[in-house]
């Protein structure tokens, strides 16, 4: 199957952000959505704004930390939909702060949500995938990945490791999977400046006005990828402003 008309696609981290974007991007597009979140409320309004427009999509409440959520999700695509196709590894949480600050508790929560949050999505698709003996993980990482700048040491560390596991996987996956890391540089989402200091925060939204891209920009990505035909994997996208060093 190539193309995005017709695949089952799930999305983690679908209440807002590039998650939302790519939901909306691939529904006008004719893919069958299965949407996880954890806030009930932005999820449901991102599958009646779909919904309203024609599109087919459903939303279940998931906490990716959890296996048994993203073991619910893949099942939820098999019981309303028969079967599928990608799963769009999304969900994040960029608190950054320097080590000195000693935020433990943000620190564990990218790594469960990075790491973790990425091993059980896999843990829950491929054996699916291997039954179904097709299907695609498509993995969100960073341009924090590739550089590392103070204070995101923490972020970037969790990132490079969706990076090297994605590696991984591909290699691993045999001629009937395909795995793509695509890796956003500076992006427009309510993550931006998130639990940093007033002034860190400040700054951060300062640069996000100056040279953010729109969400939409790593939904068209990441909708390329999926719809090229199953012998062809698109292994490795980064997607920056043009103004990011």
């Amino acid at each position: 199957m190539s193309g995005v008309e017709g695949k089952v696609v799930a999305i983690t981290g679908a209440s807002s952000g590039i998650g939302a974007a790519t939901a909306t991007y691939l529904a006008e597009r004719g893919a069958r959505l299965v949407l996880g979140a954890r806030r009930e409320d932005r999820l449901q309004t991102v599958v009646d704004q779909i919904t309203a427009q024609g599109g087919s999509a459903v939303g279940t409440v998931i906490d990716v930390t959890r296996r048994e959520d993203l073991q619910r999700l893949t099942d939820t695509a098999v019981d309303r939909f028969g079967r599928l196709d990608v799963l769009v590894s999304n969900a994040g949480t960029m608190a950054v702060s320097p080590f000195d600050e000693l935020r433990q508790d943000d620190w564990d929560a990218m790594v469960a949500t990075h790491i973790t949050g990425l091993l059980n999505g896999i843990g829950a698709a491929l054996p699916l995938f291997r039954r179904q003996r097709s299907g695609q993980f498509v993995n969100i990482a960073s341009t924090a990945a590739y550089v590392v700048k103070s204070p995101q040491a923490v972020y970037a560390a969790t990132k490079t490791a969706v990076k090297v596991l994605t590696e991984g996987l591909r290699q691993e996956s045999g001629p009937d999977l395909r795995v793509t890391l695509v890796s956003p540089g500076f992006t427009n989402t309510e993550g931006v400046g998130k639990g940093a200091s007033p002034e860190a925060a400040a700054a951060a939204a300062r640069q996000r006005d100056e040279m953010a891209i729109p969400p939409a920009a790593i939904a068209s990505a990441i909708g390329y990828a999926i719809e090229q035909p199953a012998g062809v994997d698109i292994s490795e996208v980064v997607v920056r402003p043009t103004a990011q060093a």
